[in-house]
């Protein structure tokens, strides 16, 4: 068979859309009703199948028309989409035997009465083809406006998924190496089209290959820098796969930059423009997830393993840029969704940072350096320490987390930590504060001593309190009702309240 062309100039046209064009007279008379023309070709040759590429609609007025079978399992052979026969001059009608061996081999016989061209037929293609390659090409631009859009967006891999998966019409994941479905858009597949994209997503980036991606969970900066080459002896991954299942056409392709991931989809359909538009996809999820270099790479591996033989945080903190202060963020996604390792590395990209982790559904990022202030983020709600060293990071983190469920209960975007330095608070010398506050609160655990300075901060609200600290609004009364039963005071007292206020600030500050 003729060897495949690299690709037709413009998509297939529908048999059904040439038949429509009432001028020429064209007129289906074997064969199926549906095929897809590629182009078209003119030839009076007894075979014609050395000069076919396939997909073509062939015209002939049968000159040396002699075994109809054989030239029409010829035609099939290679690739031929339809046969349009000439009636006049050299026959008057479309012969039988021509008729029977199409219905026979299943290519569409077209009847093209005297009074229209073959010309006219090969311009009237050519003319349906221009204007489908308009139509794509509008339809590939206005996709990747819509794509671009998304990646703007808060949340930027979902949003392209979802983007990709309605214009696509079909369902969308990005998944890892080992098959680990990390986002989905347009629906969940039934479960033998999950398998077969789960295989093909392998097939692309295989796990355990130099380009596979971290373990389940690690954080973005976890996954190597750049393209990967192979390891000697090893076969290159291809960059995309293609399957079918019941019906659905099923692709995936090797995201860039060698972070192991895989964008994999099922669509009802495949239409021309559709790789152009998931490789538009591909591109900006490979930019999206790719590992955020915000201090040196190898100074950060240096750093983990100074810490992991023993050495002290302050040793280590010049490695991972400015040591001289630190800050802490926390931060939720305001709609209460999950966080993952992908969306926080593009807050913590958004942020200034490639230090970001993720703990269940909050996310830690450590800013270097000295912040004047730390911008809300869009989706997003933020608790902020103040800027402190790194040996005082664990207080850091403290502080982060009390101003992110403080901003959760007032639902403001961002709340930072403030110090309570000056004013009366600053008569008292530090360490007969901190000696005082030991003493009048050691009745109190740590988890009740925690309740309570929250449930204060938030001038008693029994519900912001519960939403602060994330458990039911009952049991905040539970806790503050013990906490005035072991330091036997009135919580309602304007002035035991107030004392306690600075105890509880003198003793965790």
């Amino acid at each position: 068979m003729p060897d495949s062309p690299t690709g037709p100039p413009a998509p297939p046209i529908p048999l059904a859309e040439l038949l429509a064009r009432e001028e020429l007279g064209l007129r289906r008379i074997a064969g199926p009703a549906h095929a897809d023309l590629l182009w078209v070709h003119t030839s009076e040759m007894a075979d014609p199948y050395p000069y076919l590429l396939g997909g073509e609609l062939l015209l002939t007025a049968g000159v040396q028309l002699a075994d109809a079978d054989t030239y029409v399992a010829r035609l099939v052979e290679a690739g031929a989409a339809a046969v349009g026969f000439g009636v006049a001059p050299v026959h008057d009608t479309v012969p039988d035997a021509l008729v029977e061996a199409c219905d026979r081999h299943g290519l569409p016989l077209l009847e093209v009465p005297p009074e229209t061209r073959f010309a006219a037929v090969a311009r009237a293609v050519w003319r349906l083809m221009a204007e489908a390659r308009h139509r794509e090409l509008r339809r590939v631009t206005r996709a990747q406006q819509a794509l671009a859009t998304a990646a703007a967006r808060p949340d930027p891999v979902p949003a392209v998924l979802r983007q990709l998966a309605v214009q696509l019409e079909g369902r969308v994941a990005l998944l890892t190496a080992d098959g680990e479905v990390l986002h989905t858009a347009g629906g969940r597949p039934a479960p033998d089209v999950q398998t077969a994209l789960a295989r093909l997503a392998r097939v692309v980036a295989p796990a355990g290959s130099p380009s596979a991606g971290p373990a389940p969970g690690s954080a973005p900066g976890a996954f190597p820098a750049g393209p990967q080459a192979p390891s000697p002896g090893r076969k290159p991954s291809p960059s995309s796969a293609t399957d079918t299942r019941g019906g659905s056409h099923l692709f995936a392709y090797a995201l860039g930059g060698g972070q192991g991931l895989a964008l994999a989809l099922a669509t009802p359909r495949r239409d021309f423009g559709d790789h152009t538009v998931a490789g538009i996809a591909v591109v900006l999820l490979s930019l999206l997830t790719a590992p955020h270099q915000g201090a040196d790479a190898a100074g950060r591996s240096a750093a983990l393993v100074r810490l992991l033989l023993g050495a002290a945080p302050q040793d280590v903190a010049p490695l991972l840029g400015d040591g001289d202060s630190w800050t802490v963020v926390h931060a939720r996604r305001a709609d209460g969704t999950p966080a993952d390792p992908l969306n926080a590395g593009t807050l913590g990209a958004a942020l200034g940072s490639a230090l970001s982790d993720v703990d269940r559904e909050t996310v830690r990022i450590l800013l270097p350096g000295r912040r004047e202030a730390v911008a809300p983020q869009p989706g997003w709600t933020l608790g902020v320490s103040e800027p402190t060293p790194v040996t005082a990071l664990p207080d850091a983190d403290t502080q982060a987390s009390r101003a992110l469920g403080h901003a959760e209960a007032t639902r403001t975007a961002l709340t930072t930590h403030r110090p309570g330095v000056g004013g009366l608070a600053g008569l008292i010398p530090a360490d007969r504060a901190e000696a005082h506050a030991r003493a009048l609160l050691a009745p109190l655990t740590d988890t009740l001593a925690e309740t309570l300075r929250c449930w204060l901060s938030l001038h008693g609200s029994w519900d912001r309190t519960a939403v602060a600290v994330r458990i039911h609004r009952n049991t905040v009364r539970q806790r503050v009702a013990r906490c005035a039963s072991l330091l036997d005071m009135d919580l309602d007292d304007m002035d035991v309240r107030t004392e306690l206020w600075f105890a509880l600030r003198d003793r965790t500050r």
